[in-house]
């Protein structure tokens, strides 16, 4: 039976950060992650992500220059990027990418299907996974010191280590259409333009979207009610743009958490990170940045754990991040619990962000991936005008 100081659960872009932290830190490492994964995703990163986590150009597929934001009777409100860009990713090269490097530095990458975890009767820990692409395969085992659940919001290693905070999840469905770009642009698509759409016809509760990739396009709409038609909800989008022509290529559907799970680990030799934590901001759906940041933050406190004996030390992952982004993160969902609710509070909202002090501290935050200390002034005016479109006194644009 093989051995690992560390085995990660999942291979997307948490798991093979954490994955590829701990080899270089001197750690054995085995990635288990399932064949041919390729996850439904916006795929933004912001470039505070290239800096962070010395990620090549290469991986970039677009550069967005500019957000649409479009309401339910049509007005648009163009937010330019400024200096900097927004990137755009495949989800199934980048992590493919992330995977590899992790491999190059020292991990064991092993395709197969995480069943459960238990212990012999020393206490260690034992991983049990079907090996090979199907779940029925048969069951193998290696023996860890620590085990990190990066499998997704459904995550089986959560549910198994800490279910009492995995029930307390609060996720949003997400679909979306793969589609070939469109060939010329227009007025409803431009190649470098990033559309987020507010309106209840698409989504109830959350946004659609049209996020140029390069030779593809996404297409997609998100919400937390049950029974909503998504797939209709799309095709009314892609009609409605002129995108109904385009040839679809893929159509993929998930769940993606919004809140922070209360707890990350079971106090004794589990930890959970990314989707498995629940680290997608609320309000954007951003989650690959703050996906690679839980999971170096995770391998930090796992490294810290085993080389201590403590693990006490697994709860810093947590509090780290939370410090880091809470703060962002409870400001996103009071805005999402609000403004996305009815279209009159969607309709306000877009017009809201029609004011330049708005965009600048917004897209400020987006690319240090921090609250961001504007001039005392501009935030002044902002906490006036927001008041105002909350109390319904001002007008709508």
């Amino acid at each position: 039976m093989q051995t690992f100081d560390v085995v990660v659960i999942g291979g997307g872009p948490s798991g093979a950060t954490a994955a590829n932290d701990l080899v270089l830190q001197g750690f054995s490492v085995a990635l288990i992650d399932k064949a041919g994964r390729v996850k439904p995703c916006g795929g933004a990163v912001p470039p505070q992500a290239m800096v962070d986590f010395d990620l090549p150009d290469e991986l970039l597929v677009a550069r967005v220059g500019t957000a649409r934001m479009v309401s339910p009777h049509r007005q648009k409100v163009d937010i330019p990027v400024g200096k900097g860009y927004v990137g755009m990713v495949d989800r199934g090269t980048f992590d493919e990418w992330l995977r590899e490097r992790a491999r190059s530095h020292g991990a064991e990458r092993i395709t197969g299907f995480f069943d459960h975890f238990s212990h012999d009767t020393d206490g260690r820990l034992l991983v049990h996974f079907a090996a090979g692409s199907s779940r029925s395969g048969v069951l193998e085992t290696v023996k860890a010191r620590m085990l990190i659940g990066a499998d997704g919001a459904l995550s089986a290693v959560a549910r198994q280590a800490i279910p009492i905070a995995y029930a307390g999840g609060n996720r949003v469905t997400a679909y979306h259409e793969i589609v070939k770009s469109p060939a010329v642009e227009t007025d409803d698509f431009k190649a470098h333009r990033a559309d987020i759409y507010y309106d209840g016809r698409y989504s109830p509760d959350f946004y659609s979207w049209v996020f140029p990739h390069g030779d593809v396009t996404s297409i997609g709409t998100g919400t937390f009610q049950q029974g909503f038609d998504m797939r209709a909800a799309v095709a009314r989008l892609r009609a409605e743009t002129g995108l109904a022509e385009c040839e679809t290529i893929r159509r993929e559907g998930a769940p993606i958490p919004l809140r922070p799970l209360k707890w990350w680990e079971n106090g004794k030799d589990v930890s959970v990170c990314g989707d498995a934590a629940g680290v997608v901001a609320p309000a954007s759906g951003e989650g690959i940045f703050y996906a690679m940041t839980c999971g170096r933050f995770t391998a930090d406190a796992v490294a810290e754990a085993i080389r201590t004996g403590k693990s006490s030390k697994l709860r810093a992952a947590r509090r780290r991040f939370l410090w880091e982004h809470g703060q962002v993160f409870k400001v996103l969902d009071v805005m999402q619990n609000f403004w996305y609710t009815t279209d009159n509070r969607r309709e306000r909202f877009v017009s809201m962000c029609r004011d330049e002090d708005i965009q600048k501290l917004t897209f400020d935050a987006y690319m240090r991936k921090k609250l961001v200390r504007g001039k005392p002034l501009a935030h002044a005016r902002i906490f006036f005008k927001n008041i105002g479109h909350l109390t319904g006194l001002a007008p709508v644009a």
